[in-house]
């Protein structure tokens, strides 16, 4: 033991370089292989281990434990091995044995019905291997006819010569695809991983193929939204072009809503399609390593598995690509024409601001003068209403016996008052500002 600091993940992150090792296959011996997607709310694959448990316990193995996610127990005739994966779990069947007739009684026919018609997901994959022995007879071309589809029948070498390998790619009647595979000098370990590569490339391939119907389907609406997103740009252009301000914003506002709901739906196609693409994309890359690894050559007159995948799976991957490809490019383009709406809304608003703050001004000017005609107005009328009243009480005085002239005591009070009043006017008004500018 170490006295120094250990990570607690050591060990098992190093065991993780050795799960899910191959199985040492030894001739005769066929092969079933299941692969089902995950029931939706198995995410952590639950159901699948637990269906997995109960066949071994039908049989009295050991089932794996609650965390597993691999398992391999013998169950009598038959060798299981059980894999958990991100999205599928998968059932790899041997049964060792000669067999006349490849595919006739492959391990998939000795399982119980009900734990098959029980088991929760979604089939994707069912194959058949068969796998010859080297000191077995060479199959005649009648007998590789009877066997697989002549139309579109791959065969190649593997492993420089070391065996030798024929499918089709195609469901048979039992609604299995089927592989059969012949020694010629490979060891035990040399063959498991052999059909481990073989169970692989039959996986991997069906399952980055389940992003082709996704693919087509958004294709036609991506169209759609290509079309409506050119219309909205263009009717934007126009906008721009010819300065119409007659529309209004409520115009433009309704031009931003309508691209704001199409970004919207771009990236629900995009979170719609995002995992199913990327998923697809990491399977072709692992279908494209397996097939590398089995190191082909050609066997005249028939197209390789690297030959057969690459005509007729890069296509369909190359259109996944694309349609992804297309989702990225709308949506920058959605969120581009949005933004440049977005500033011209913000641009018609200012205008529309200014405008009303110069209208203002004017109301505000207007008022003033207003205010100031007003001002001189009621200068005069209460200028005109006290020197009347200085007016009376003068021509009151003579009564009291103080005599003065009515006329030069107007005279000289009419100035004299009409500068009080506008100067109190004038100091109130002053102050009724200031008190407005400080609130």
């Amino acid at each position: 033991m170490f006295a120094i600091g250990d990570n607690a993940k050591r060990y098992e992150l190093v065991n993780e370089l050795h799960a899910r090792p191959f199985q040492p296959c030894e001739g005769p011996m066929q092969v079933t292989h299941y692969a089902f997607q995950n029931a939706d709310g198995d995410g952590d694959g639950i159901k699948a281990r637990e269906h997995a448990a109960d066949l071994c316990r039908r049989f009295g193995a050991t089932p794996p434990p609650s965390d597993a996610s691999h398992h391999t127990a013998d169950l009598g005739n038959l060798r299981v091995k059980w894999e958990l994966h991100t999205e599928f779990s998968s059932y790899t069947f041997f049964a060792r044995g000669g067999f006349e007739q490849p595919f006739a009684e492959a391990p998939g026919t000795k399982l119980p019905r009900d734990w098959l018609q029980a088991i929760s997901g979604t089939l994707v994959v069912a194959l058949n291997i068969a796998y010859e022995a080297g000191d077995s007879p060479a199959r005649g071309q009648g007998d590789i006819e009877r066997l697989f589809y002549p139309e579109g029948l791959v065969v190649s070498h593997i492993a420089r010569g070391a065996g030798q390998v024929w499918t089709d790619f195609r469901l048979h009647e039992d609604g299995h695809a089927r592989i059969l595979v012949q020694n010629t000098s490979m060891s035990a370990h040399q063959a498991g991983r052999l059909i481990q590569r073989l169970i692989e490339i039959g996986t991997y391939y069906l399952f980055s193929l389940t992003a082709l119907p996704i693919a087509r389907e958004v294709s036609g609406r991506l169209k759609t939204i290509d079309g409506s997103l050119a219309h909205l740009t263009l009717g934007m252009g126009q906008l721009v072009d010819h300065g119409d301000k007659s529309l209004g914003v409520e115009h433009e506002a309704d031009l931003l809503r309508r691209l704001t709901k199409l970004s919207t739906d771009i990236e629900a196609l995009s979170t719609m399609t995002a995992f199913r693409f990327g998923a697809a994309d990491a399977y072709y890359a692992l279908v494209k390593a397996r097939v590398r690894e089995l190191r082909e050559d050609r066997v005249e007159g028939y197209q390789t598995i690297d030959e057969f995948l690459e005509r007729r799976l890069a296509p369909a991957m190359r259109t996944c690509e694309s349609v992804a490809g297309r989702i990225s490019d709308l949506s920058r383009r959605a969120t581009r024409t949005a933004n440049l709406m977005r500033t011209r809304v913000d641009v018609t608003i200012q205008a529309q601001n200014q405008d009303l703050l110069a209208s203002m001004n004017r109301r505000a000017r207007l008022q003033l003068r207003l205010q100031e005609t007003v001002e001189g107005l009621s200068v005069a009328a209460i200028s005109y209403y006290a020197v009347g009243l200085i007016s009376y009480l003068v021509k009151g005085l003579p009564s009291l016996g103080v005599q003065v002239s009515t006329t030069v005591v107007t005279a000289v009070a009419t100035p004299v008052v009409v500068g009080v009043v506008w100067y109190g006017l004038h100091r109130y008004r002053l102050k009724l500002d200031k008190a407005q500018h400080s609130d």
